[in-house]
């Protein structure tokens, strides 16, 4: 495996990118703190007073250096590190027109204001494209920029049901605890987030060849749909609507089950017609092995509740341990069910660095999850923990407008700045 070029370290892959994060909750923010770790300039323009959406939405709180807790909440932490904040009044003319002088200096700008609220402070894409030809212009919003429902607001749970994704999440109907289920993650937020990232580095190479920005239209609603690709291109080939299974699968894959064991669950997952006879091996259960009805994926598959119940019955006898260990050491995929401390604990997760801990500058430590990124010649660098609110607007003004402190307390003085 090629190990990180300590001997010879470059700039980060992305030193030297300005970018303006308009955005709020996590979509926006988690999109702008990808950029961030890979070494951009990401400028966190805030409302004054209050802030980022979820900076107040706690507990749990941050912790300041005597253990109290803070205004910040870990919530907003876990999408802003490596970021500076400046908080920005955009309904005051002189806080807009400063927005318009960071954007001229910006290469990338992401926002999820609703449709049409910045064009009416003069901070939308065609004016501002206008003052910077280079901009590339990121919109986060729910439903997008166009379609009948383009001016309607909503979060990643609401978007989970109006776009399908809770209606193969859950367990059947009639089934204990039947229903639809949200995903206990803001999987479309954080996923809208990655695909907003994708999306702005196409741009970006785009613009190295013509000069020139771009508009980028994210919705929420386009990408829970995404998600669902493989189940959806099922259902456009043979017109079945797919349902809830819970913890079992409609694949070809069988199993790809969580089964109940004598003191807890284990998942296995079987793709192939070796992993299947290794699984019947490591259970001792030859009979299933020589089964013809169940000899190929295709064929478990419509039989896949007369072998589910032989393997239930043979599971339910086991302990998770020791069960886990004859399927590791027979090659057959599994996996324990681990809440959050289990994760963290695992040496796995230590040797990959999945926790990561940062001091603000008021002495108060913030622990979240590393960035699974992983370039070995420009590695992801952790500079510094989710700013206080304001907290960099000296240094932002003067970094990217050669701002002094007489125009600083001027700009103070207009209202611009919180």
């Amino acid at each position: 495996m090629p190990q990180n070029r300590t001997d010879n370290p470059r700039r980060p892959a992305l030193a030297g990118l300005r970018v303006i994060d308009l955005a709020r909750v996590l979509a926006g923010p988690t999109c702008a703190q990808n950029l961030a770790d890979l070494g951009a300039d990401v400028v966190k323009i805030e409302r004054p007073g209050i802030g980022d959406d979820t900076r107040p939405w706690g507990p749990p709180w941050l912790p300041d250096a005597h253990g109290e807790p803070t205004r910040d909440s870990t919530y907003f932490s876990s999408a802003n590190r490596n970021k500076r904040s400046i908080a920005i009044d955009l309904a005051n003319d002189a806080g807009a027109a400063l927005v318009r002088r960071l954007a001229q200096q910006a290469d990338v700008l992401i926002e999820n204001y609703k449709v049409g609220d910045l064009a009416r402070r003069g901070l939308d894409y065609d004016t501002l494209s206008a003052l910077n030809p280079r901009l590339v212009y990121c919109s986060i919003t729910g439903f997008g920029q166009t379609g009948p429902l383009r001016e309607r607001p909503g979060y990643d749970y609401i978007f989970q049901g109006v776009g399908g994704l809770m209606s193969v999440t859950g367990h059947p109907d009639g089934e204990p605890g039947g229903g639809p289920m949200k995903i206990g993650a803001s999987i479309v937020d954080l996923s809208t987030g990655l695909y907003a990232g994708i999306a702005i580095l196409a741009a970006l190479r785009e613009r190295d060849a013509s000069g020139l920005g771009q508009y980028i239209d994210m919705a929420l609603f386009d990408t829970v749909a995404a998600l669902s690709m493989h189940q959806a291109a099922g259902y456009f080939q043979n017109g079945k609507v797919p349902g809830r299974m819970g913890t079992s699968s409609g694949g070809i894959m069988m199993p790809y089950e969580t089964f109940k064991c004598a003191d807890g669950h284990l998942i296995v997952a079987c793709g192939n017609n070796s992993q299947w006879q290794a699984l019947c091996k490591a259970l001792e259960r030859d009979d299933l092995a020589r089964d013809p009805r169940l000899a190929t994926p295709s064929s478990r598959q419509i039989n896949r509740d007369a072998a589910l119940g032989e393997l239930r019955r043979t599971f339910a006898q086991g302990r998770v341990d020791e069960l886990a260990a004859k399927l590791d050491a027979g090659g057959v995929p599994n996996g324990r069910i681990n809440n959050l401390q289990q994760v963290f604990e695992m040496d796995q997760a230590r040797e990959r660095g999945l926790k990561v801990e940062l001091e603000r500058s008021d002495g108060t430590r913030v622990a979240g999850v590393g960035s699974p990124l992983r370039l070995s010649a420009t590695p992801v660098e952790y500079r510094r923990a989710a700013p206080q609110l304001g907290e960099h607007a000296e240094a932002v003004l003067k970094d990217w407008l050669g701002a002094d402190a007489v125009e600083f307390e001027r700009l103070r003085t207009a209202g611009a700045l919180g």
